[in-house]
């Protein structure tokens, strides 16, 4: 191995590393995060729990209403709790990885979504100038053939009128009877 080699895997590594390490960082920060949510559920859980006592001591929850408050602020607190562990972390860390992973494809599909409007209109206005291409070519030509028809009918009206009363030999006749 040369020592340009050397030096090239040497860069590779430390960029990998720094890499590594801002992930690394992201995850810890994340789980600093779900760990200090996971506390205050858990708090909420607990505050629950005691006002639902207190509101059954004192008369305003009956004793299956305080049983299902009560219930209910357990279940938060467990979750709070849960969320504290390596295990609650790692859960709430897949759970942020796949709602990055949604709203990714979202992204990506509506940017395939924006560049099909974008072809789609492309083409709309590439057809329109075909066609405003091709009425105007046909205009064109149209205008060319009026000229045409106007340029011989000035030299018919120049042409003498006996001129044009030539008849070949015979011709009377069909005209008498019509053409056969």
């Amino acid at each position: 191995m040369s020592f340009r080699e050397i030096a090239v895997t040497i860069r590779a590594v430390n960029r990998a590393s720094t890499e590594f390490a801002r992930i690394q960082t992201d995850a810890e920060a994340l789980a600093t995060r779900v760990r200090s949510l996971g506390a205050v559920i858990a708090g909420l859980g607990a505050a629950g729990s005691a006002v639902g006592h207190l509101a059954h001591q004192f008369g305003l929850l009956n004793d299956e209403q305080a049983r299902v408050f009560t219930s209910a602020s357990h279940v938060v607190t467990i979750l709070g709790m849960f969320m504290r562990t390596s295990w609650g972390v790692a859960v709430a860390q897949k759970v942020y990885a796949t709602a990055c992973w949604v709203a990714t494809a979202a992204q990506n599909a509506l940017n395939i979504s924006y560049g099909t409007f974008l072809a789609l209109t492309g083409v709309g206005i590439a057809v329109i100038v075909a066609a405003a291409g091709a009425m105007w070519y046909f205009a064109s030509q149209m205008n060319a053939a009026t000229a045409s028809m106007e340029s011989f009918n000035e030299a018919a009206n120049q042409t003498p009128s006996l001129s044009r009363s030539i008849t070949r030999a015979g011709e009377q006749e069909f005209y008498r009877r019509g053409v056969e």
